[in-house]
């Protein structure tokens, strides 16, 4: 999932850039066509494939395969329209299937641990897949979720133990995971290296699914790097293939407020995908856009709508980040924000986790407590733009000029990805 959080108001001096930019990549004529399109004829045909399988599984309930395609469409409902029950129901229906097949078919606890990941309950998804690596049966595919789970808690000589065990330079699904490696590395370059070979295998093998995932993703890490208009070719590339792919038009509509500085059409982009497509995190990304262009009441409305759809219990810790950045920035119930920057580093122990939890208690005043944490579990461990801001911002509170300007200069060069919001603050470092 891809993080943007709410930062200051607009100061007079950043208000005079709210304008459109020069350096436009995107052309409104091209994408306009997918903002036209819904997702209902796609989640129409998913709804019928879910029925045909429920009514097989109803009149032969041995066999166990229909609930593996009862859990995948309810799995493709929530891709589609984003709302989290279908993901609760995936998941009621592959603990099910594994209770029936006694947790003995890999593939099985593999489609869980899947949800599971989906979920942000990572530790749960590990137990389930050392569970089918025990198992045996198709040993690569385990691995190479292993190595998923391992990074994502950052257990990370064991994510590079899996890699190892699975690498194959003429493998899709090795070389967007040791692309995932470079990243973490801060190789951004190598990254994109291997996400352009995996490309080639994708388009050689002409797998819908395999071309979505690497045209996304092949988009963001082209605008972490700074080339805007690949990342905006590579978010096309996504909808011609796919023209319901909320995830791409949010890709563009990031495009047009960060890069092009036209928060009006972002907007409009927006609005018309959250229409058919319903995660929380839509609503927070527009408020960010509303304080951008200095509209308070929809800032305000924005913010509210998050809030409450956030609240659905269903979601469980999946939005726990974005819920301490709002609390943390707003200073709104920061006890609240200790408690949940708490549970994610209990949750997913990584660098990122453990700098959200220093950026909270330098919110509520406990600025040394808060760079002790930076520099025992954040400072040369991560290369997150977001989390290297707050490590910034805690130097300097510290009067550690020198480390803040060091990271300075790197973040200067995130602008894009951190959002104009925050380009104030990293220059007042």
């Amino acid at each position: 999932m891809k993080y943007q959080y709410l930062t200051i108001f607009c100061m007079l001096a950043l208000l005079s850039s709210c304008t459109i930019s020069s350096k436009k990549v995107t052309d409104t004529k091209e994408y306009n066509v997918y903002l036209e399109t819904t997702n209902a004829t796609v989640k129409e045909q998913v709804l019928e494939d879910l029925t045909f399988w429920q009514e097989k599984f109803t009149q032969t309930p041995n066999q166990f395969p229909y609930l593996s395609k009862i859990a995948s469409a309810y799995n493709k409902l929530f891709s589609i329209t984003g709302e989290i029950e279908y993901l609760h129901e995936s998941q009621n229906v592959y603990q099910n299937l594994n209770k029936k097949t006694n947790y003995s078919n890999s593939s099985y606890l593999r489609g869980l641990a899947a949800n599971y990941i989906s979920q942000h309950k990572f530790k749960e998804a590990l137990v389930l897949l050392s569970k089918a690596e025990k198992n045996g049966d198709n040993l690569e595919g385990t691995q190479k979720m292993l190595f998923d789970v391992h990074l994502e808690l950052g257990n990370y000589k064991q994510a590079k133990s899996y890699l190892d065990k699975f690498s194959n330079d003429a493998d899709f699904d090795y070389l967007i995971r040791v692309a995932k490696w470079s990243d973490h590395r801060g190789d951004l370059n190598a990254a994109i290296k291997y996400l352009e070979q995996a490309k080639v295998k994708a388009e050689q093998s002409n797998i819908a699914s395999s071309k979505q995932w690497i045209y996304t993703n092949l988009a963001d890490f082209y605008g972490h790097s700074g080339n805007i208009q690949a990342s905006y070719n590579h978010f096309l590339k996504a909808l011609e293939l796919s023209p319901d792919d909320a995830y791409a038009k949010r890709g563009i509509a990031w495009i047009v407020y960060s890069h092009e500085k036209n928060p009006d059409e972002a907007l409009r982009i927006l609005n018309t995908v959250s229409q058919t497509y319903h995660a929380p995190d839509y609503y927070l990304l527009k408020a960010e856009i509303a304080k951008f262009k200095g509209d308070l009441d929809l800032y305000q409305k924005e913010l509210e709508s998050y809030k409450l759809a956030v609240n659905n219990s269903l979601y469980g810790d999946m939005y726990n980040t974005y819920n301490v950045m709002v609390y943390t920035e707003t200073f709104e119930k920061l006890n609240e924000a200790l408690v949940l920057a708490e549970t994610e580093v209990n949750n997913r122990p990584t660098p990122q986790s453990y700098g959200l939890l220093a950026w909270t208690y330098f919110k509520q005043g406990f600025k040394r407590k808060a760079l002790k944490i930076m520099r025992e579990h954040v400072a040369n461990q991560t290369y997150e733009p977001q989390t290297l801001l707050h490590l910034a911002e805690v130097y300097k509170a510290n009067n550690k000029l020198k480390e803040a300007k060091i990271l300075k200069k790197d973040l200067l060069e995130s602008i894009f990805e951190l959002g104009p919001l925050t380009e104030k603050d990293v220059r007042n470092i």
